[in-house]
């Protein structure tokens, strides 16, 4: 008997950056003091669409670039398109911010819900040394990792999809067992769907009427799954295994 919905995978991929750490929440509270102190006065949200724009500039030129070593770029462009003078140690200090990015309120206790069915890799621009920090944040969920660093490109490169599955393959999962985890249109759910993966969307902007600090996508997929938040995610899971 075929298992309904989200019941057939045995494997669930996840975005990591914008899906289970919020990474708004962590640009904010760093460029929000740095900018007071600079009597440079911007709205979270020109501050988080100024980001977006930033990354996918470095997306497009530098896509081997884990998003770790670009945000010391990004902060040197935000602060040139602000006409500011960028500070070395400034620079250094939004890095290595990305340690104490905070996890959604949500993340853990739905993470430890879908472990007990499902098997959680974590694909993530990030690299391992960021990834060890914020897997830390969620309590080392996760039992299979890919990074950037890794793979040698980013997201929504398809190579980082394919390798993906090449790593999976000695553990007999298959495209078909697996599904992919996100909140990125432009990094992940676009991508993803080309290359016939399913999906499950976590809409964490639901509501709000932009993209925030993630590119604009070119399009938007349909998902196959689509949730408003892991929590939502976790309570449909429920739903179809009454």
């Amino acid at each position: 008997m075929n298992k309904p919905g989200l019941l057939k995978f045995n494997t669930l991929t996840f975005d990591v950056v914008g899906t289970l750490i919020d990474f708004e929440r962590g640009i904010l509270e760093w460029f929000r003091p740095t900018l007071a102190n600079r009597g440079l006065e911007k709205t979270d949200e020109e501050i988080l669409t100024t980001f977006a724009d930033c990354e996918d500039r470095y997306q497009r030129d530098a896509p081997d670039k884990p998003f770790t070593a670009m945000l010391s770029l990004i902060y040197r462009d935000m602060a040139a398109r602000w006409e500011v003078e960028a500070q070395d140690n400034e620079a250094t200090d939004f890095q290595e911010s990305i340690q104490s990015w905070p996890a959604f309120p949500d993340t853990v206790a739905s993470l430890k819900a879908l472990k007990t069915r499902y098997k959680l890799v974590a694909v993530t621009n990030a690299d391992a040394w960021a990834l060890k920090y914020m897997s830390a944040t969620m309590d080392d969920p996760f039992d299979e990792r890919v990074t950037c660093d890794e793979v040698g490109v980013n997201k929504p490169s398809p190579r980082v999809f394919e390798y993906l599955l090449e790593k999976l393959a000695p553990f007999g999962i298959t495209k078909g067992d697996i599904l992919h985890t996100a909140q990125s249109q432009y990094h992940d759910i676009v991508p993803a769907m080309e290359l016939g993966f399913s999906t499950m969307w976590i809409e964490r902007r639901h509501g709000k009427g932009s993209f925030g600090a993630t590119p604009k996508p070119g399009r938007i997929a349909e998902p196959t799954f689509h949730a408003k938040s892991m929590e939502d995610f976790v309570r449909q899971v429920r739903r179809q295994d009454r």
